[in-house]
């Protein structure tokens, strides 16, 4: 009898306990219950069911067992749709001050962006306090920075100077150690631009011994992406993995044709990996590239050369440099122009309109500073297998107010043209290259996987029903398809309309 009074007793307490549990896992709260979504969790691996809940900023749990059920503020119904993490576009540009509302980011589904490319970042020796301010101005998706070269080396007071003293030298050492300790992820260099064009071998290997001693990433557009001088660029540039990560912008070549010459670039990045360096890079999904006009004029008639000067004293010599840079570039009707009073125009029909050579409307009614450009100089082919490298990620290159459809089209593109059209890429390893792998390249924590713990920024959608609308004629139209945009646990777009601005800024 006291057997069974024991064993009653017993069973009476794992009753008891049981219920507890249960009543505790089915009274716990969450912010957000995203239900019934078909996960892609940024890692490259395959799709599988799970519901999703978020409480404050962080990814609290990921349940596969559908039957389960939990209370939420509040629950959306996925009904199947891919839930992804939130896109990281690592080379993006423009002012978070200014602009900080980013559609066009959201619109594409994403939740963070890498500013400071090309070796330009904000003009301050104080780089904690502006982010500080962008902090404050309550961006749309969030921001991490890295410092530009081209600007460090202007507030170095270096500036012009293609022999720098070695107090130069110095000042621009300490200028990108305090960048760095100011939380930026690293220093771009814009070796095509001015200054950037200035710097040798030397003084970029001691930028670089500064940001490895901080565990940066070394990021650039190189000195010259044409297909004639593209080796010795990345010989350049890939030197510097002796000090620190390194990661190409943008990688593309000039006039390249076919997937072999693709093949061998690629290789001479996978060479200097098999030497145990880091090598990575990013890319956009376009054909026509976009910069200022002054990629075309001459080292010797860009600043700190007098422009007028050169124009009077060397001005035959710079018509012929322009007619054989602008005809090696795919002709005249292969730049559209992008600012300014001929905006939307190519230099074909402007010379046209004018009657005139178009070097000679180069030179005299538009000059080195005049306006930017969209060049087509590039081949899909070579561009599709750049994609297709397991160490490239996605980028736009873009920003809310320039001129080309990438700052607006990018990851939908991806999406729409390279997965959904074309099957170039499989949608589990489109999302990883624009999420895990991204994050990993730039050296990212907490973000760009659906994991417990990471932050919650995630997109859903349905792969058809994504588009990339902007073009070149109209490149300021919002993608559409992304349901549902969440950055830091917050909804940032739903459907149509923006809501919350919850983006922060990311320190290193």
């Amino acid at each position: 009898m006291h057997l069974i009074k024991y064993i009653t007793g017993i069973l009476s307490f794992v009753l008891i306990f049981t219920s507890c549990q249960q009543s505790d896992s089915a009274t716990e709260s969450y912010d957000l219950l995203i239900q019934n979504a078909q996960i892609i969790d940024g890692s490259g691996e395959e799709a599988y069911p799970a519901n999703v809940l978020i409480k404050g900023d962080e990814i609290i749990k990921i349940e596969k067992d559908l039957t389960k059920t939990f209370e939420a503020t509040r629950t959306i119904n996925a009904n199947g749709k891919i839930l992804a993490p939130g896109f990281i576009d690592t080379h993006t540009h423009g002012d978070p001050l200014q602009t900080p509302e980013f559609p066009n980011f959201l619109s594409m589904g994403v939740t963070t962006i890498f500013m400071g490319q090309d070796g330009s970042s904000p003009k301050t020796t104080d780089l904690a306090a502006w982010m500080d301010e962008v902090d404050a101005a309550e961006p749309g998706v969030n921001v991490a920075m890295f410092a530009g070269h081209g600007t460090l080396r202007m507030l170095s007071g270096i500036e012009y100077d293609k022999t720098p003293s070695e107090e130069g030298f110095q000042k621009l050492d300490q200028l990108v150690a305090d960048a760095m300790k100011a939380g930026a992820f690293g220093v771009t260099t814009g070796l095509e631009y001015n200054p950037g064009y200035l710097a040798d071998r030397n003084e970029l290997a001691r930028v670089a011994k500064v940001v490895g001693e901080h565990e940066g990433i070394m990021m650039s557009h190189m000195r010259n992406e044409d297909d004639d001088a593209i080796e010795e660029s990345l010989d350049e540039f890939l030197s510097l993995a002796e000090h620190c990560p390194v990661h190409v912008s943008h990688i593309k070549v000039v006039y390249a044709k076919g997937e072999e010459r693709a093949i061998e670039v690629l290789g001479v990045l996978n060479q200097k990996r098999q030497r145990g360096h880091t090598v990575t890079a990013d890319l956009y999904p376009y054909e026509a590239s976009y910069t200022s006009i002054s990629i075309l004029f001459p080292e010797w008639a860009k600043p700190p050369a007098d422009y007028n000067e050169v124009v009077a004293s060397r001005g035959d010599e710079l018509l012929t440099y322009l007619r054989n840079r602008v005809n090696l570039r795919n002709g005249p009707e292969a730049t559209l122009l992008g600012t300014g009073e001929y905006k939307g125009k190519t230099l074909k029909q402007v010379a046209e309109e004018k009657g005139k050579a178009f070097e000679r409307v180069l030179m005299e009614d538009i000059g080195p500073a005049g306006t930017s450009a969209a060049y087509f100089v590039m081949d899909e082919t070579v561009m599709k297998e750049f994609m297709k490298d397991p160490y490239v990620n996605i980028c736009s290159d873009g920003s809310l107010t320039g001129n080309h459809p990438r700052g607006h089209g990018t990851f939908a593109k991806i999406i729409e043209s390279y997965v959904v059209n074309e099957p170039v890429l499989k949608l589990e390893e489109a999302i990883h290259k624009m999420t895990g792998l991204a994050a990993k390249n730039v050296k990212l924590q907490n973000r760009g996987l659906i994991r417990e713990g990471y932050k919650a920024d995630m997109v859903l959608f349905e792969p058809s029903e994504v588009k990339a609308i902007a073009t070149y004629e109209n490149p300021g139209q919002l993608a559409k398809g992304f349901d549902l945009v969440i950055v830091n646990g917050k909804i940032a777009k739903e459907g149509e309309e923006f809501k919350n601005r919850s983006g922060k800024i990311i320190k290193k």
